[in-house]
This record gives structure tokens, C-alpha cells and sequence, in this order.
């Protein structure tokens, strides 16, 4: 497949985003673009929150991780489910009682401006470096077997990706992405159940030779008890997990903002829940993938890609599909699941972002209605020249895994949020909001202190996700130390 190829593919795949954009964008009001009327079905919501979920990272970084890991990221998405059941029962139902356009609203009305500001400030920098990992991802992967060979520098690679994605979110934002998901989550399944099918025709294998082969035993781990002290225990990770969940979901504006669009808690909930079980096995499938690829590349003597003269192994699944002699079919499936897979979490998260800044930080609910549109469309600027600089900055930073780097980066970011939101709903009490801010710094720094002590102090124990929830432990025991009465003065 040419680069030429994969050029006119892109352009049509976003001409159909546009077409999409253009229907649900016609209102270009500030209530469709932060809520969409609130008219959504739950289960269109529940199809392309899979989509938005697993992402860019999840549809190469997982895959590529499975020579390293095996199956063991599946301990996590196990944690997964449990923490979205908290999120649909627990987080949703404070949601629609508070009739939140930004869920962080919640902590303003709860504690304070200065905690309201802390809780905005956390997600804002969670989402700018978790989006950003995600588009860095396919960025490398248009970079290297597209725009290389045109000598198109890589900023300018970044910079066209989320041109494209302000394109079609500018006027319709969470009402254009709520559709584009549906659209985008189809495709990246669909591009990795035929992927699946071609390598295994070209193997001469049928799935039940697959499963049953010796080399998939080789890869095929998933629960690892053996190890208290290592980073991949079936506990550590569970735990983590679910706590992930709570956080870069339940306490996240880029996916409670699609949730909230839904008529009413009824509809969330169900919509939560079935999304919770789908990207279990969605994700299972991933990991069998990944198997397969390692298994492929093996067999015909496939190189892993380097970057930089290392070796990358989120690039196997690209360079397979499309510079393996799989055909055409493989590598058009494969470019339109990661199109689709890169740019459901990225639009999204750029609509979050926007939403946020304006209702968490320019309070532009307090503004006329003629200058809310355009602050809104001021910011979507913004955010989008944030994103680009930040996904540059990786390409000179990031030496790890995207898919491990992106969820260690959330056990500091999310912490602060964690410990808020507990606090609020666990206990009574109001807050000395002034400090509140001096909490949450303490804690990540006791946190990145922690992570950064050689194992051998613990006795050979090794920190892995288990790192936020003691995050959110820490600020919660913070907060305890600045609580006040509630209807007390500070």
C-alpha cells in the first residue's frame, strides 16, 4: 500500500467525518455544542464510548505490548468493569441531580472556587497528556509510513491531523462527536476482526489452530499471582484498574460529557453498563491480536520497527499490515481502524477541553449569548495549538510504551480528583477551601517521590497503577487534616 494510498484514503474517511459535521452542526449553539440537547440515544453513546476508550494507544500500543506483558493488561481491564459500575451508580446519579454541563462543577458548589479550580486544573492536564499520547501514536505511524517518504517534517504531520480534527468539531462539538464515535468505533473493530482473518489465511490457520498452537500458550498469560512484589500482580493491577476507571472516566469531563448528553440517569446508566462489558471482550480481542502478530513476525522473519534506532513495538502492527505482503484489503482495514481509533479520543478530548476552559475557568455561562460563541470558538483554537505543541515535545521526550506511559502519567494527575470527589461524597464535611490547592501539591509530589525510590528500599517491591488510588488516598487524608463543619466560617 502506497503512501499515496493511504493519503486519498484519509481524505475520504475525513470527507465522510465532514458530511457527518455537517448535519449535526447546523444548530452551532453552545448547548448543543456542551450537552446535544441532551437528546442522545444510550445506546449510540454506549457503541462510540468503546471507540473513544480504547483509542490510537489501545489499537497499537496494546497489541505491541503483549511480547512484553502477555496478556496481563487484561488483569487491569478486569478492574475496569468494576470501576465503571462505581461510575454508573455511584458518580452518574450526582451528575443529573446537579444538572452539571462540567462535572466539576460539582466541587464548587461542594467546597469551593479554589477546589472547583484544582479539580478543572487536575482534568485539564490529565487530558492534554492523555490526549496528546494518543495522537502522538498515530502521528509516529503517518510520520513513518506515509509522510517520510515525502520528506513532510513530522510537526507538519501533527499540525494537519488536528487542523482536520477543529475542522469538523468547530460548530458541532459534542453533538458531531457523539456520531463520529459510532462511526469511528465501527470501523476500528471491524479493521481488527478482518485483520485477524487475513493473517490468519495467510498462516494457513484456521482461529481453533490459533488458539490452540503452542506459540499462543507462549503469549497467552493473563493472570500473574506468582509475584506480590512485581509490577503486574493480578491485585496491584485489578486494584489499579478500577480505580483508573473511576478517575479517567467517572471523574473525567472528556467521558462524562458524552454520558451527560443522554435524556436522563435511566438512559446513562444503561449506557455505562453496556459499554463496561463490550470493551472487556473488545479488549480481549485486542490481546489476541497481539498474539497473533508476534507470532506472524516470527514466522516470516518480521523485524520490529525501530524509531530513532530503537526498537518500537507499537510499530509491529502497522509495518505487518502494510509492508508484510498481506494485500491491499489488510492495510486499508488497518489504516481505517487506526484513523478511526486515533481520532474518536482525540476530537472528543479536544471538545472536553474546550468545555471545560470555558465553563471550569472563563465562567462564560456568565457571559451574553453572542459573546459565549465566541469565547467558545476562541478557545477550540487554543486548545487545538496546545495539543500540537505537546505531541511535538513527546517525540523528543517519551521512551516507553504509550499505552504504559499514558496510564502511569494518570496515577499523578488524576490523584488530586480522586481525593476530592471521595471526600465530597463520603463525608459531610466542608473544607478549608483556601488550602486545598497546597493538598493536592503535597500529595503528587509525595506520590512522584514514592514511584522514584529504588525498589531495593521495599525490599524488591515495585510500584505499578496501585500508585493512584494511594494518590487519592493521600489527598483525602489531606483534606481530612483542612476539613471544617459544615455552615462553619474558615
Amino acid at each position: 500500500m502506497t503512501a499515496s494510498h493511504i493519503l486519498f484514503l484519509i481524505g475520504g474517511y475525513f470527507l465522510l467525518l465532514l458530511l457527518i459535521s455537517y448535519f449535526t452542526g447546523k444548530n452551532d449553539s453552545n448547548t448543543d455544542f456542551f450537552k446535544a440537547g441532551k437528546q442522545s440515544p444510550w445506546y449510540v453513546v454506549a457503541f462510540g464510548m468503546i471507540g473513544a476508550s480504547l483509542s490510537g494507544v489501545t489499537f497499537i500500543s496494546v497489541p505491541g505490548w503483549v511480547a512484553d506483558s502477555q496478556f496481563s493488561y487484561m488483569q487491569v481491564v478486569l478492574g475496569y468493569m468494576v470501576g465503571y459500575l462505581v461510575v454508573a451508580y455511584v458518580l452518574l446519579p450526582i451528575y443529573y441531580k446537579w444538572n452539571l454541563t462540567s462535572i466539576y462543577e460539582y466541587l464548587s458548589q461542594r467546597f469551593g472556587v479554589v477546589s472547583h479550580k484544582v479539580g478543572a486544573i487536575s482534568f485539564f492536564i490529565s487530558r492534554v497528556l492523555g490526549a496528546s499520547f494518543r495522537l502522538f501514536l498515530v502521528a509516529i505511524v503517518l510520520q513513518q509510513f506515509v509522510f517520510d517518504s515525502w520528506n513532510v517534517p513530522f510537526e507538519v504531520t501533527v499540525t494537519l491531523s488536528i487542523l482536520l480534527i477543529w475542522i469538523y468539531t468547530f460548530r458541532g462539538g459534542i453533538k458531531t462527536i457523539v456520531w463520529t464515535d459510532t462511526l469511528q468505533t465501527l470501523f476500528m473493530i471491524l479493521s481488527v476482526v478482518l485483520s485477524i482473518h487475513f493473517i490468519l489465511e495467510a498462516m494457513d490457520w484456521n482461529f481453533s489452530d490459533f488458539l490452540g498452537s503452542e506459540e499462543f500458550s507462549q503469549y497467552s498469560k493473563t493472570i500473574f499471582t506468582d509475584d506480590f512484589f512485581a509490577r503486574n500482580h493480578f491485585l496491584k493491577s485489578f486494584i489499579g484498574g478500577m480505580f483508573i476507571t473511576i478517575c479517567m472516566t467517572g471523574l473525567d469531563q472528556d467521558m462524562m460529557q458524552k454520558n451527560l448528553t443522554c435524556k436522563n440517569l435511566k438512559d446513562a446508566k444503561k449506557n455505562m453498563v453496556t459499554f463496561s462489558i463490550s470493551l472487556v471482550v473488545v479488549t480481549f480481542v485486542f490481546m489476541l491480536l497481539g498474539a497473533l502478530l508476534f507470532i506472524y513476525a516470527d514466522k516470516f522473519n518480521i523485524e520490529v520497527p525501530l524509531m530513532d534506532g530503537t526498537p518500537k513495538t507499537d510499530l509491529l502492527f502497522p509495518e505487518i499490515a502494510l509492508n508484510s505482503g498481506l494485500g491491499i484489503t489488510v492495510g486499508v482495514t488497518f489504516m481505517l481502524g487506526l484513523i478511526a481509533a486515533a481520532y474518536s479520543s482525540a476530537d472528543s478530548a479536544l471538545t472536553s477541553l474546550t468545555t471545560s476552559f470555558c465553563i471550569d475557568f472563563l465562567g462564560i455561562d456568565r457571559k451574553t449569548e453572542k459573546l459565549q460563541k465566541s469565547i467558545r470558538k476562541k478557545t477550540h483554537i487554543w486548545m487545538s495549538i496546545l495539543l500540537i505543541v505537546v505531541v511535538i515535545i513527546f517525540k523528543y521526550v517519551l521512551d516507553r510504551n504509550v499505552i504504559d506511559g499514558l496510564l502511569t502519567v494518570a496515577s499523578y494527575t488524576y490523584g488530586p480528583l480522586l481525593g476530592l470527589f471521595a471526600f465530597g461524597i463520603l463525608t459531610k464535611y466542608a473544607l478549608k477551601d483556601k488550602y486545598v490547592w497546597m493538598v493536592a501539591l503535597i500529595s503528587v509530589s509525595l506520590i512522584v517521590v514514592l514511584a522514584n525510590i529504588p525498589p531495593e528500599y521495599f525490599g524488591g517491591y515495585i510500584f505499578g497503577y496501585e500508585l493512584l488510588p494511594l494518590n487519592g488516598l493521600f489527598t483525602f487524608f489531606g483534606l481530612w487534616l483542612i476539613r471544617k463543619k459544615p455552615g462553619s466560617e474558615s
